[in-house]
């Protein structure tokens, strides 16, 4: 198991109390097996939860003036969602720096999603009891930079544009909409697809991704700006 100086430094923060830091990394099991007088991050997840959701809401809020509530609310919910979490979990390799229980540790705990996300939402907490809101800011958006950027060029696949888009056609009757995959290029461990939308019959606009979901999503996006 790597230190959690070296977790530190991935991270690029420091903690002045290092007794938070390792509460982060504790998780249920160890505390069980071993009957230690010893916190989990169970407390911490809660908390990292909260900031989490401000951290990204308030990032949304003002990125997205003219969207309304339900927007927001999906969008969140979608870079906030626990695949995303163990996402970025897996990336700063936090599954190395945990300390598991016997049990949780040979049943593949490490890489195990939910305890990924959670510990990841405790590793927020901490930061905020530590260091304080901006503290917390900072890290969140650098964290998930790539998510929210990817919302703005349609290439996250929340759902939201292709649902908007459906909405904003069918406001008068029924609609036929269609995404056809037109074409596949690079090899198969990094292809992407071109994505032609069709609304009843008749092309109208054209995405590309490195899945066929976010392909979709920026058809439907570039559909939206041209209504």
């Amino acid at each position: 198991m790597k230190t959690p100086e070296e977790l530190q430094q991935r991270i690029h923060y420091e903690f002045r109390d290092e007794n938070i830091l390792d509460i982060a990394l504790t998780h249920s099991s160890f505390v069980k097996e071993n009957r230690e007088d010893h916190e989990s991050n169970e407390r911490l997840e809660f908390l990292g939860d909260a900031y989490l959701d401000a951290v990204i809401g308030e990032a949304l809020y003002l990125a997205y003036p003219e969207e309304e509530e339900g927007f927001l609310s999906r969008t969140r919910s979608a870079v906030v969602c626990e695949d995303a979490l163990a996402n970025e979990a897996e990336k700063m390799q936090l599954g190395e720096y945990l300390k598991l229980g016997k049990g949780e540790e040979k049943s593949g705990g490490r890489n195990r999603k939910s305890i990924l996300a959670d510990a990841l939402e405790a590793l927020i907490g901490a930061i905020y009891l530590d260091g304080g809101y901006d503290a917390v800011k900072g890290f969140v958006l650098d964290t998930f930079g790539e998510e929210l950027e990817g919302i703005r060029d349609g290439s996250l696949a929340t759902g939201d544009h292709k649902s908007t888009l459906q909405e904003m056609l069918q406001q008068n009757g029924a609609v036929d909409i269609k995404y056809v995959t037109i074409d596949e290029t690079g090899p198969d461990h990094d292809k992407t697809f071109t994505v032609e939308l069709r609304v009843n019959g008749k092309p109208q606009t054209r995405g590309s991704g490195k899945s066929k979901k976010k392909a979709e999503q920026q058809a439907a996006k570039r559909m939206m700006e041209k209504l």
